[in-house]
């Protein structure tokens, strides 16, 4: 059996819908909720729903009982994360899991970073999982292809682009392909004790993706890359939570610096083809 822990979530039910069309059989794979209830459109799928938190372990020893393969989304609960894995990691060697798949990320260096509070977790994270003695494979996920409209703001087709990114680039892929490249992994050989990188060949600025929105919605979309002093205070200014602001803040200045342009790339090995181009997937949101 595979289970899939943040099943309700994006990242997580996108590798539960892969699995499927791979022709995983339902009953083959497990959820792993907090809810019941969002969870019960997998349920009626045939997907088995296990109901456990990462904050409470007896929870998680009962879901696992019976998983071979696991694929372990980091917690987006900020909120003493590591302890949160640990738990996973410590319910599934106690029920004998033999592969454990973890979502990590792909930075430069963990030693520097503009956003050690996402990034520690992970290389924390991977030391367990090598600790531990569990079979283990890092996906080392770039940033989602899907934030870029975030980042750019809901009105970026009438004020441009306003983030503090300067002119670094990253590899963004489609979250959809990540979740892919994570049922490869589950429902093939050879992954034990391996770390792939899952992005793209090639990394792009956000001067560059405003290039690629007035090409394809035929509206000139400048970019706008103040200091990430001035981008907070403006964010600040419409409403956003400072905290909130300086969080988009810090991925800004994690950009500019080129922590994500790594120039590493095993996403088309996994999926056995090119993965979807940046300029694609923003065709799909802003194509007409």
């Amino acid at each position: 059996m595979i289970l899939i822990t943040g099943a309700t979530g994006h990242l997580g039910n996108a590798t539960i819908k892969s699995l499927l069309e791979k022709g995983i059989p339902a009953n083959d794979i497990a959820a792993l909720a907090r809810d019941e209830n969002k969870a019960a459109e997998l349920s009626e799928k045939g997907v088995q729903l296990k109901i456990g938190d990462y904050k409470n372990y007896d929870s998680l020893k009962s879901a696992l009982q019976g998983v071979d393969k696991l694929l372990l989304v980091s917690s987006s609960d900020l909120d003493d994360r590591l302890t949160q894995h640990k738990n996973v990691i410590n319910a599934a060697k106690e029920n004998g899991v033999k592969h454990i798949v973890y979502t990590s990320i792909d930075i430069k260096s963990f030693e520097g970073t503009a956003i050690p509070y996402v990034s520690q977790i992970h290389i924390d994270t991977a030391n367990y999982l090598k600790e531990i003695g569990i079979p283990y494979t890092l996906l080392d996920n770039t940033l989602y292809a899907d934030l870029v409209p975030l980042f750019s703001g809901e009105k970026v087709l009438e004020t441009g682009i306003f983030f503090p990114a300067g002119e670094g680039k990253t590899p963004f892929v489609a979250r959809t392909e990540m979740a892919e490249a994570a049922a490869v992994v589950l429902t093939t050989s050879g992954h034990e004790n391996q770390e792939y990188a899952i992005t793209a060949e090639t990394a792009y600025s956000f001067s560059e993706i405003a290039e690629m929105l007035s090409e394809i919605t035929g509206k000139e979309v400048l970019y706008h890359h103040p200091d990430a002093t001035a981008y907070i205070e403006q964010l600040v200014k419409v409403g956003v939570p400072k905290e909130n602001a300086a969080f988009f803040a810090g991925f800004g200045e994690a950009i500019k610096n080129g922590e994500f342009d790594t120039n590493r790339s095993d996403l088309a090995k996994l999926l056995g083809r090119k993965p979807l181009e940046l300029k694609e997937f923003l065709k799909t949101i802003y194509g007409i």
